[in-house]
């Protein structure tokens, strides 16, 4: 089911005013991805890269045509692992976050 415009102007909005939801969701789209729902976790992560530093800025940061990280983060995308962490890495340093990994016992 698609977004409605509303909903993601909304979200958009609480990423810009509220650092704490910021950085809880681009921890929520790396987990989501490790957790092996990728297209969810590309699709929270789209949402994240909108709201905060677009896809222009990030191309253009990362050495990355902005219309492949659009195709990278959308529906059909199948980003390569090191594109993909090239990006994270750099939304990291840009919400001035780091994500660590840890390992639990099931």
């Amino acid at each position: 089911m698609a977004l409605t415009r509303d909903f993601k102007q909304t979200v958009q909005a609480r990423v810009l005013a509220d650092p704490a939801f910021r950085d809880a969701l681009l921890k929520e789209g790396v987990e989501t991805m490790l957790a092996g729902d990728v297209d969810t976790g590309k699709g929270i992560l789209r949402d994240y890269i909108k709201a905060t530093v677009g896809f222009e800025r990030l191309g253009a940061d990362t050495g990355t045509s902005p219309k492949s990280l659009i195709r990278m983060f959308g529906p059909t995308g199948n980003p390569q692992a090191r594109n993909l962490f090239a990006v994270i890495s750099h939304l990291q340093q840009h919400a001035g976050v780091t994500l660590q990994v840890t390992s639990r016992t099931r």
